[in-house]
C-alpha cells in the first residue's frame, strides 16, 4: 500500500488517559492498519490536518462529570459528521459520546469491574452476526453508567446486570462499547475491532514495515542536509541498531556512531557489542570508556528518577565532546543526534504522546525522553518513535540486521543503574549484579528458552539477609530474578520457570557470586508492576 493509500485509511486515538489506550494502537497495527494516538484535547486543526477516517475515543480515569473533565476539541462533532468518520467511544469514550449528544451519565449503582459477561441485543453494526442473545466475556472498568441514550441511538449489548455495554447510530456512524476490547481478557475483543474496522467502517488494510522504511528514508533525506554529519547513539540494543543501520541506508558514511560504556554495562557487554558491529553489522563504531565520568556523578545518588536524569545528560555531554572532536576532523559541526526511542519510551515517559498531556501518570522518564536536558545543542533525529518493539525487530529483518542480533532481549539504556536499588557505586554492587545476571542469562540459553521470553534479568536489592554459608552467619544482599513475556513491552506476563530451572540456577548464583545469600523470584505482571525494577 504506498504512502497516500495508508493516510487515507488512518485510525486516530485519541487519548483521555486510560492505561489501556496504546494496546487500541498495537492492535489496530495487528491487523495491517496505521494508527495514531494523540492527546484527547488536542486542537481541531490537529485532527483535520491528520484526516483520519476512523477516530476512537478512548477509556480514562476520569468521570464525565468531573470538573475539567477531558473533552474533545469545539467543533469536532461538526468536523467528524461533515466528513463521514466513524467514531467509536471505549468506556469514558462511550459515556463522552452520550453526554455530548445530549444523553445522560450517571454515576452506576453497581459499579463494574473486572471480566463480565455481556449479551448481544442486535444483530447488526458491532457484533456483526452474531445472534442475539450470545454471550461473551469482557472486560470492564467503569464507575459512571449510561441511562439515557441520544436520540437516534441503540444498544447492541447489556451486561447481565442489565447496564449499557455497547450502543450504536449507524445513520450518524457513531459506535460505542462500555467495555475495553483492545485487552486480552475481552475474549473476542479482537473480533469486534476487526469487523468494526473492515466490515463497518470499509477500512482496508495494507500497512506494513515496508511502508514504514520507504516514509522514514524520505524523512530523514529531507530533514539531513546533503553536507550534514549525525552523531548516533549506540547502546548495543535492538533498537538503537536499528534505527542507525536506517539512517546509515539513507545518508551512508555522513553518520557515526557512538557505543559509550558508562560502566553500567552487563558481563563483558561491551566486547560483545563491539564485536557483533564490526563484524556483522558493519557499522562505523567509534567506543568511548566514559566509566569514571558516569559513576562519579552517580555516587550517593538513590532516587531512581534522579539517576535516570544523570544519566541523560552526561550522555548529551559524551556526544557533545565527541561532536566537537568530530568537526575538527571532518570540518563540519554536526547537528543531529540518532535515537532508537521507542512508542512506548515516549507513551511511560510523559507527557506522552505528546506535549500538553493533563490526565495521565509518568511512570518513569526514559533516558533518552525524559533524562534529556533541555539546553542540548543537537537536534533529534529518531525513526522508530511511532514503533513497537516486535515492529522494529520486523523492521530490523527487512534491513539484514542478523536475526540472532533482533532477538536479544530489551536493555535499559541507563543500564545496570535501574536494576540496582540505592547507589550504585556502593560496594561491589555492579560486580556482584553482572555476575549474577551472566549466570542467569545463561542458563536460559542453556535451556533453550531464550526466544521464549520477552525480557531476562536479576536485580540487587539495597537490602541485606542473615543467611548461613559454610556454617557460618553470613549478612548479603538477596538477587531477585525476573522474566517476562510480552509482545509490546507495555502489558507482560511473568515466566513460568520449571522448578528444577529455579533450583539450579540459584544454587549456581549463591556458590558462585560473593555476596549473595537468597534468590528470590518477581511473579508479578505488568500492570501493575513495571517490568524493570528500580
Amino acid at each position: 500500500m504506498d504512502a497516500e493509500a495508508v493516510r487515507t485509511n488512518l485510525v486516530l486515538i485519541l487519548d483521555f488517559g486510560s492505561q489501556y489506550t496504546h494496546l487500541i494502537t498495537r492492535r489496530i497495527r495487528s491487523l495491517n492498519v496505521f494508527s495514531l494516538c494523540i492527546n484527547g484535547t488536542s486542537s481541531l486543526e490537529t485532527i483535520t490536518a491528520l484526516s483520519p477516517r476512523v477516530i476512537i475515543l478512548s477509556g480514562g480515569p476520569h468521570s464525565v462529570h468531573a470538573p475539567h473533565a477531558p473533552c474533545f476539541a469545539p467543533g469536532f462533532l461538526n468536523y467528524v459528521q461533515e466528513n463521514a468518520v466513524f467514531v467509536l467511544g471505549i468506556c469514558y469514550g462511550l459515556q463522552l459520546i452520550v453526554q455530548q449528544l445530549g444523553g445522560e451519565v450517571r454515576i452506576g449503582e453497581k459499579q463494574e469491574y473486572g471480566r463480565m459477561e455481556i449479551e448481544v441485543r442486535k444483530m447488526s453494526g458491532l457484533f456483526g452476526e452474531k445472534c442475539v442473545g450470545e454471550r461473551q466475556v469482557v472486560w470492564m472498568s467503569h464507575g459512571d453508567e449510561a441511562v439515557r441514550l441520544p436520540e437516534g441511538f441503540e444498544v447492541v449489548a447489556s451486561s447481565l446486570q442489565g447496564g449499557v455495554a455497547a450502543i450504536q447510530n449507524k445513520e450518524m456512524k457513531f459506535y460505542g462499547l462500555q467495555y475495553h476490547p483492545e485487552v486480552t481478557h475481552s475474549l473476542e475483543g479482537m473480533y469486534t475491532l476487526r469487523y468494526f474496522l473492515f466490515d463497518v467502517c470499509g477500512v482496508s488494510a495494507g500497512w506494513t514495515m515496508d511502508d514504514v522504511l520507504e516514509e522514514e528514508l524520505k524523512v530523514i533525506d529531507e530533514k539531513v542536509g546533503p553536507e550534514e554529519h549525525v552523531i548516533c547513539a549506540l547502546s548495543g540494543g535492538v533498537d538503537s541498531t536499528v534505527a542507525a543501520t536506517l539512517v546509515h541506508k539513507a545518508i551512508g558514511d555522513r553518520l557515526h556512531c557512538v557505543f559509550v560504556d558508562n560502566g553500567l554495562l552487563r558481563y563483558k557487554e561491551r566486547e560483545r557489542v563491539m564485536e557483533t558491529f564490526e563484524k556483522d553489522l558493519h557499522l562505523p563504531v567509534t567506543c568511548i570508556d566514559a566509566t569514571e565520568q558516569f559513576l562519579s556523578k552517580l555516587k550517593g545518588v538513590e532516587d531512581p528518577e534522579q539517576k535516570r536524569k544523570i544519566i541523560g545528560r552526561e550522555f548529551i555531554c559524551v556526544f557533545d565532546a565527541f561532536g566537537h572532536d568530530l568537526e575538527q576532523k571532518v570540518g563540519t559541526k554536526p547537528t543531529y543526534l540518532v535515537q532508537g526511542t521507542l512508542y512506548p519510551d515516549i507513551i511511560e515517559s510523559c507527557p506522552p504522546p505528546g506535549s500538553g498531556r493533563t490526565h495521565s501518570h509518568t511512570i518513569k522518564s526514559h533516558h533518552n525522553v525524559g533524562g534529556l536536558p533541555k539546553d542540548m545543542k543537537l537536534k533529534l533525529i529518531e525513526p522508530l518513535k511511532l514503533l513497537f518493539k516486535d515492529e522494529v525487530r520486523e523492521l530490523g529483518k527487512i534491513l539484514n540486521v542478523p536475526v540472532g542480533f533482533l532477538k536479544r532481549h530489551p536493555f535499559p539504556g541507563p543500564g545496570l543503574a535501574v536494576r540496582i536499588q540505592g547507589d550504585v557505586t556502593k560496594g561491589n554492587a555492579l560486580e556482584t549484579l553482572r555476575q549474577a545476571d551472566e549466570i542467569f542469562i545463561q542458563a536460559i540459553r542453556d535451556a533453550g528458552i531464550y526466544d521464549s521470553i520477552w525480557q531476562a534479568f536479576a536485580v540487587h536489592l539495597d537490602v541485606k539477609s542473615v543467611g548461613v554459608q559454610g556454617d557460618q552467619r553470613t549478612h548479603a544482599h538477596p538477587i531477585i530474578l525476573r522474566a517476562v513475556t510480552s509482545q509490546d513491552g507495555m502489558t507482560a506476563d511473568w515466566y513460568p520457570f520449571e522448578p528444577k530451572f529455579l533450583n539450579d540456577v540459584a544454587n549456581k548464583i549463591i556458590n558462585g557470586v560473593r555476596g549473595v545469600n537468597r534468590v528470590l523470584l518477581d511473579i508479578t505482571s505488568k500492570p501493575p508492576a513495571t517490568i524493570e525494577w528500580e
